[in-house]
This record gives C-alpha cells, structure tokens and sequence, in this order.
C-alpha cells in the first residue's frame, strides 16, 4: 500500500467509523488497507502517492463518460458561479424532468431526490399510500440502499417471514418485507398468493448488480409484470446503477419490460449525489403536495449543480452510436478475458450485459445469490491484489460490478486483457 494512502487511512479510522464513509470502500473482503484518490481523468485515476490505475470502478458506475469530462467540469463550473443551492424551483430541474421523462419508457413524472436510497425508500413509500398496503417483495442478493426495509434477510422458504440483517432495524419492519430468490418467478407467485392483497410493491434490480451482475432469466421481468398486473401490486425497477447503463432508456428498455414505478441514481447525476424516482402519472400524483400526501421531500434535491451534471450526462449519451461504442469496448475486454481463461485451462465464469460485467471465480453458471455465494473469495481476493499491482483498479468484492467507460481506450482495454492473464496465472501458479 502506497505511504500516504496508509497515512490517511490511519488518520481517518480516528474519526470515521472503519475510515470510510461508505462500506463497499473498504478493503475487507481482499485484505489490506484502501487507496486514497487524489484525481480522476478519463479512464484513470491516481492515488495519493501518484500512482496511476486504470479504473473499473467509475465511482461505482456513474463516470460512464470518464472522469472529469471537460465539457461536465465546465458547465458545473459555470452553474456553481451563479449559486451552488436555492432551496427554490429553478430551471434546470424542469429541463431534467423533461428529459428524463422523455428517456425512460416508464417514467411520465419524476422527482428528484440526493440518492439512490432515498429514491427507492420513497418509492416503497409511495407504493404503500397508493394501494393501501404494507408488505413488498425484494430479492435475495439485490441491493436498494439501506433503509430499513431493505436490510432483512430471507427465511428458511420463500415464504417464511425474514429477519432483521442489521442492529436497528426491528422485527415489525422484517415482518412486512418478505425476501425471494432472484430469478425464482415461482417463488414471487407463492409469495403473492400467500399475502393476497397485502402487497404493495415488488421491487427488483431488472440486472441484479450487487451480487456481481447476473442478468434476468428469460421470461423472469415478463412474469414480474404479468403477476404485478393481475394482482394490483406496484412493480419497481431499482435502475440506479443500470439506468443509462444498459441502453439510454435502461434495463426496461433493454428488456421490454415497462415497471410502475422506476428509481434512478448514479448516472443521472453525471457524478455528483443524485437519485429520482418516477413513473405513472397516476402514482406519482399521490405524492405531497398532491393526492394523498405521500410524504417525501428533500433540502437540497433537484440543486443545481447535480442537475446540470445529470443533464449534460444525459444529452451526451442520446447522440447516436454511443451505446454501439460502450458495447464494442465491453464485449472487446470480456472477449479477451474469456480467452484468458480458456489459454490458461480456467472454467470460471463471466457474466456481462452491455457495459457492466463481473468475473466469477466459480465453474458453475451464476444466475442467483446461491450460486454467487458459492464463489472461491479467497481467489478473487489474490486476483483483486494481482491486477491492482498491476495497475487495473477493480471494485473490492467479488459481488461487484465492472464498468467500462466511454473513456476506456483500445489500449486499456488491451492492457487488462494482458492484465488479467498475468493475474490469472499468478493465482494459480
């Protein structure tokens, strides 16, 4: 570990609880001690003692454009001159809502709020207040932030009451959130029987992302919206990491799949904090100051330096081809990484959907939680150290994504390739 970066981890863990302010930070699943960033450009960034990495990480997703784009950096620039916050209405957050409902098939009013667990806790809350119910079905393995009623584990069935995952959360609130496996359209239909017209909400990443990415089984999202319909629940795409992502309108678009309800984060804010949630006028109207009041309301969202960021982004990312670009890069590195393995006599297994995509260090096809969870993490933790000394800065956890760039060039994208085989030949040698 670079002396500075040790340095500041030392003086943080005084002051921060584990030295970083979010957990994903830390280095715990892959030992040793976190680097410290200092700057960001393109697709590199370098850390405290000047050393250079090329970065899959892209502040967890939202840089799909690279660090410090000049033409983002620019215009926040010229939009913090006339007023960092307001408090008030301003233009840009119409101009915003405009385009975002324009963008997202599902999405006819938006509201924007600081994150993407603020947007999917408002989500759940509005879905509650429009149907009058209290229970929601979540999924194994997918992650929606930390309130409360996201943090419960599931039970011993799919139909067995969950518990509490975190101090502080209390059984009341495990007792209306009940846990699934993702890719088990079964196990959502016994679920709803189970609790007929107890549901409010069925929420799901459409591409689970937080257990590494594994992609939705054919007819799985279909079956989400067909059993949703039928029994008056609200379904939610948790898009905050593969809205933009997958294609400009999202996963929904990708799949064709429209939800009732959609929460966004990451790139909307083109790198500064920033979530909304949106979808059919006749929801979203249940929000204060409309309808029924749904409480939701935020100090400084929709300011306008995140929302001339998020719009910027967005502008850029509806010129023609760029998506083709994104997924030439993509399929180049995942291509490279799949020879790799066959070269080297490996059966591990990648999984990749458009511009986000995860190695597994398993022989066995992922396409749940289990099956993640049966991952050598011991492995991925000396591969994580390998490429790193190598100069490719990947997430720290083997449930992680990978995300290319715009920014990433034919040229870091072969040197990854060459990366990951001398990683992958370190490891098990």
């Amino acid at each position: 570990m670079s002396t500075r970066s040790k340095a500041l981890f030392d003086a943080a863990q005084q002051v921060i609880p584990g030295g970083v302010n979010s957990p994903a930070r830390a280095f715990g699943p892959v030992g040793g001690d976190p680097l410290f960033i200092v700057k960001g450009e393109g697709a590199r960034i370098v850390d405290a003692d000047g050393a250079s990495y090329i970065d899959f990480v892209g502040s967890w997703g939202p840089l799909i454009l690279g660090h410090a784009h000049p033409e983002i950096v620019a215009a926040v620039n010229e939009a913090a001159a006339e007023g960092t916050s307001f408090g008030a209405p301003t233009e840009i957050e119409v101009k915003m809502a405009q385009l975002v409902t324009e963008i997202v098939p599902s999405v006819e009013m938006v509201r924007m709020v600081n994150s993407g667990t603020e947007a999917t806790m408002s989500a759940i809350r509005l879905a509650r207040g429009h149907t009058g119910r209290n229970k929601i079905v979540k999924f194994e393995g997918c992650w929606h932030g930390h309130a409360d009623s996201f943090l419960i584990q599931a039970g011993s069935s799919a139909l067995t009451m969950g518990a509490p995952s975190s101090p502080g959360v209390t059984p009341g609130t495990a007792a209306d959130s009940i846990t699934v496996p993702f890719n088990d359209l079964e196990a959502v239909e016994k679920a709803v029987v189970e609790n007929r017209d107890e549901i409010a909400a069925v929420i799901v990443e459409p591409i689970a992302g937080n257990m590494g990415v594994i992609p939705p089984v054919p007819g799985f999202l279909q079956g989400l919206r067909d059993v949703t319909t039928e029994m008056g629940i609200v379904l939610i795409f948790d898009e905050v990491i593969t809205g933009f992502r997958v294609s400009c309108g999202g996963a929904q678009e990708f799949y064709g799949v429209t939800p009732d309800l959609t929460t966004l984060g990451k790139i909307i804010g083109g790198g500064l904090p920033v979530g909304a949630f949106g979808g059919r006028r006749e929801i979203m109207s249940d929000i204060s100051p409309l309808g029924k009041m749904v409480s939701q309301a935020g100090t400084l969202s929709g300011n306008p330096l995140a929302m001339t960021a998020g719009y910027e982004t967005l502008k850029r990312l509806q010129e023609p081809g760029v998506y083709d670009v994104l997924e030439t890069k993509a399929q180049a590195l995942e291509t490279g990484i799949m020879e790799n393995l066959k070269a080297l006599g490996l059966k591990y297994q990648t999984n990749r959907v458009g511009s986000i995509m995860t190695l597994f260090f398993t022989e066995s096809p992922v396409t749940s939680f289990d099956a993640a969870n049966a991952c050598d993490q011991d492995l991925f933790a000396r591969y994580f150290r390998e490429m790193l000394n190598r100069g490719i800065y990947l997430a720290p956890s083997q449930f992680e994504a990978a995300f290319v760039s715009l920014a990433h060039s034919d040229a870091d994208i072969d040197a990854t390739i060459k990366a990951n085989y001398e990683a992958l030949k370190a490891c098990i040698i």
